[in-house]
């Protein structure tokens, strides 16, 4: 979903953007084949009752109220259920972003404007400024979304959020007591292994494993199993946590 022109509503202000997904799929494009003749496998839309093949044009949706009944909708009817303003990003509120739990996050995009945009870089500089995020709703493809929009030094991020009842959040036991021993000793494991977030450090090891395979199997090379590290079982809570601070 490349290059999707839309508009920032802050106020009586409009704000022209172009918004482009923040994130790439770096994964290994796979196609299925059909073992025996390593043809393509094709997925064909088709009608069991009329025995045919359907093209786009012939397909509606359909929800089903009860076992094989149907309500129908044309795309014009779900087309008059969208918000007033489906095009623009429209401005709630103004948030502290630690108000969000991570949990929440779905989908990030980098929202750009054309160079000198006056307006874009006023509203970029106060989100710096009052170090809160905006709060907006918008529609992207057929979804309805609220989602929130922070300065960055790239720019303004726009990031999806999922409703709450997409978040599948049961209640922790927080009756279980817990040793003093046991939590200075977890206290310590993670004060020596504390760090910084370096992304570029990290590296997706599948993905990296994958693409050495093909490279072997281009020049003819059998693919080696990479060696897993023995851990040990330990059951005491106690000793393992003993047994790691000493690692």
């Amino acid at each position: 979903m490349p290059n999707v022109h839309s508009a920032i509503s802050f106020g009586l202000v409009n704000i022209p953007i172009i918004m482009n997904p923040l994130i790439k799929n770096n994964d290994t494009s796979f196609n299925q084949l059909h073992e025996k003749c390593l043809n393509r496998v094709r997925y064909i839309k088709f009608c069991d009752h009329c025995k045919k093949n359907l093209k786009e044009a012939d397909i509606i949706k359909g929800y089903e109220y009860e076992k094989d009944h149907y309500l129908t909708f044309q795309k014009a009817e779900l087309d008059k259920l969208k918000p007033e303003n489906e095009k623009e990003i429209e401005i709630v509120s103004f948030i502290n972003i630690n108000e969000i739990d991570p949990v929440y996050f779905e989908k990030s995009y980098i929202l750009e404007t054309e160079k000198g945009n006056k307006a874009y870089n006023l509203f970029l500089e106060a989100l710096k400024k009052t170090k809160k995020v905006a709060l907006a709703k918008t529609v992207i493809g057929s979804k309805f979304y609220y989602c929130i929009l922070r300065f960055t030094n790239f720019g303004i991020i726009m990031t999806t959020l999922f409703f709450y009842e997409e978040v599948n959040l049961d209640d922790l036991n927080k009756s279980v007591k817990v040793n003093s021993k046991e939590l200075d000793l977890a206290i310590r494991i993670i004060e020596e292994r504390s760090g910084k977030f370096e992304p570029e450090k990290y590296k997706d090891e599948y993905q990296d494993n994958i693409k050495q395979a093909i490279e072997d199997k281009l020049n003819g090379k059998a693919i080696k199993k990479g060696k897993k590290k023995q851990k040990q079982q330990v059951s005491d809570l106690l000793e393992a946590l003993e047994k790691s601070l000493k690692k």
